[in-house]
């Protein structure tokens, strides 16, 4: 069984977050894919600009925390563009044994509790 990259982990982290923003009517402006090049998501919701930083999180660390360093200096940024800042930290584990890599043979379970504003 093959484990889960780096890259596809941020990947599935990545959709499960823009699936999300889709649903409550953001508007992508642009999208970066690579980890760690932030903001993963530039988008606008009525009228307002929203830098988003996505972040796939294995268990047992805790997906709502973040690096407060890199959110500050994303969110100084943000207030140049006159946009509000989020981080959107997904838990991400192996549905059988959390103790497990997620591979790509096996289920797994999300701890996503959405955007989480940074002010």
């Amino acid at each position: 069984m093959t484990p889960l990259s780096e890259q596809e982990l941020h990947q599935l982290a990545m959709n499960i977050v823009g699936k999300e923003m889709e649903d409550q009517g953001f508007e992508f402006l642009a999208i970066n894919s690579k980890p760690k090049k932030d903001p993963q998501y530039v988008a606008l919701k009525k009228g307002k600009l929203h830098f988003v930083v996505v972040r796939a999180v294995r268990y047992p660390e805790n997906p709502v925390v973040y690096d407060e360093k890199l959110m500050t200096t994303v969110r100084d940024h943000a207030v140049k563009y006159k946009a509000r800042t989020f981080y959107a930290g997904v838990g991400i584990a192996n549905n059988r044994d959390y103790e497990m890599p997620v591979h790509h043979e096996d289920d797994y379970v999300v701890n996503y509790a959405g955007l989480i504003e940074i002010k």
